[in-house]
């Protein structure tokens, strides 16, 4: 195990390596400037802040630094936001966008491992044609569109919930379900699939034969055995859960970092986009990782590749 996580480590050290040296270049090959403004600047201003920021100095001098400052995690000062260094605006946003995200995925893994329960326990009946239904719904609506209608008619007309901000709990439910929906209807999916596909193995045949009760085999063997697919989808959903972020906190006018990273691309804002790049990449590398160790604990069954047999 030790091995193994010490050889994912050094994957994700080269894949962090990538990363950043693939955003730095997009960036410098990107046409435009973060100066670039309806209000231009005279010459003489322009310059001076190209060269408070490096951008005149060679490629090879802005991508050596940009190296360190990395490797060091510190990302510089904003090129937008005076006197705002972009460590003190992840620091400040990230536990918005983690708020946020835990409730999107509790609320996806819950209620889409419920919802594939009672549709495989009911199946080929009114109940599994209606969650069905759902799931495919789910999948297929875009959560900028859902939280868009969601707003619209919950928020504005009905006024059950807020419609946009963040000073509470309640304004967090809408954000978080539009995130949710759509790994909701997928998750339900897998569990439906998933849970009819343990019920045709031969162990549960078996303790039905057994006279075991039909909830004790749903719960002691179905079930447990069925959610192991789910702890796979874990690392999609938690990048699922960061993209998904970024246009939702947009709308929702929620002060997280992926509203940061959505205005820092409009803005061209160098140091902002290289960072919070940066530091999403570390958050999905290691989440991949745990969703791999988690995996193998549950299910004692499966090697990883490289620990010790």
């Amino acid at each position: 195990m030790i091995k193994y996580i010490l050889k994912r480590l050094m994957y994700i050290l080269l894949a962090l390596f990538v990363i950043v040296t693939v955003t730095f270049f997009l960036m410098r090959l990107a046409p435009g400037s973060p100066f670039a403004s309806e209000r231009n600047f005279p010459p003489q201003i322009e310059e001076k802040l190209n060269e408070t920021y490096g951008l005149n100095n060679p490629w090879y001098i802005q991508y050596k630094d940009y190296l360190i400052d990395t490797a060091t995690f510190n990302f510089g000062e904003s090129m937008k936001y005076k006197a705002r260094s972009t460590n003190d605006m992840i620091s400040e946003s990230f536990p918005v966008s983690l708020t946020l995200g835990i409730e999107a995925m509790l609320l996806a893994v819950g209620f889409g491992v419920l919802i594939g329960v009672v549709s495989a326990l009911y199946h080929n009946r009114f109940p599994d044609y209606l969650a069905t239904s759902f799931a495919v719904l789910g999948i297929s609506v875009p959560s900028f569109i859902l939280a868009g209608l969601m707003q619209y008619f919950l928020a504005f007309k009905l006024g059950w919930f807020p419609i946009s901000g963040w000073k509470g709990f309640i304004y967090s439910i809408l954000p978080a379900l539009a995130i949710a929906f759509s790994h909701m209807g997928f998750i339900a999916k897998l569990t439906r699939s998933s849970m009819l596909e343990q019920n045709n193995s031969d162990y549960v045949k078996m303790a039905r034969a057994k006279g075991i009760g039909k909830w004790t085999i749903v719960f002691r063997h179905t079930l447990r055995n069925a959610l192991l697919p789910v702890v796979t989808y874990l690392g999609p959903l938690t990048a699922g859960v960061v993209t998904g972020s970024f246009i939702v906190e947009q709308i929702f006018a929620i002060p997280g970092l992926g509203k940061h990273f959505v205005q820092s691309i409009t803005n061209r804002d160098y140091t902002v986009i290289m960072g919070t790049t940066v530091f999403y990449s570390i958050i999905l590398l290691f989440a991949v990782l745990i969703v791999d160790i988690l995996y193998s604990v549950i299910d004692p069954r499966i090697k990883l590749k490289g620990a010790k047999k």
